[in-house]
């Protein structure tokens, strides 16, 4: 994640990184964000799969249907990279507040978004934002790393996981 974020920044989250942190206890890292958003289709993705995600008491969500119509080229996107209706929705917010972050998990997603000039990160770029906003320590980060497959359904190769791990135990 790069480390030109601002920290008054907005976010629209998709269903995996809400999933995901909250499967780990680590929900309320987004809490330092000013606003949460999320679209309706979102919403009940998260409802359907895991509502305690939802009734986070350390995390204020704001539930919102995109108002804008969709420019051409995401319609284009969203049916080349064959977008979910949550990840889609997820990117009309974000252009309809910009400059907001979209978090996200899925490829197709992020590859969307870099085509539309729009900055994508997922559960391990705010896992590893942790530790230079001193919510987590670098330990508390590693143990959270480790946990992943085990006590998440984010799919993740491990090869993956093992690199990003290797980095975060490299930072002092």
């Amino acid at each position: 994640m790069a480390t030109t974020e601002s920290p008054a920044l907005i976010v629209v989250c998709d269903a995996g990184p809400l999933i995901h942190l909250d499967e780990i206890d680590a929900l309320d890292l987004l809490a330092d964000f000013p606003r949460v958003l999320v679209p309706e289709a979102v919403w009940r993705e998260v409802q359907r799969h895991r509502p305690t995600a939802l009734a986070n008491p350390s995390l204020v969500i704001e539930r919102l249907e995109p108002v804008s119509p969709a420019p051409s080229e995401l319609q284009t996107l969203s049916q080349v990279l064959s977008l979910h209706s949550g990840e889609w929705q997820a990117l009309r917010l974000v252009l309809e507040h910009p400059p907001a972050l979209l978090l996200t998990d899925d490829t197709a997603a992020r590859l969307a978004a870099t085509s539309l000039g729009i900055a994508a990160h997922g559960t391990i770029g705010i896992l590893i934002r942790a530790i230079r906003r001193k919510q987590r320590s670098k330990q508390q980060v590693l143990s959270l790393l480790r946990s992943i497959p085990s006590a998440s359904t984010l799919h993740l190769k491990r090869s993956l996981l093992d690199a990003v791990i290797r980095e975060v135990e490299k930072q002092p």
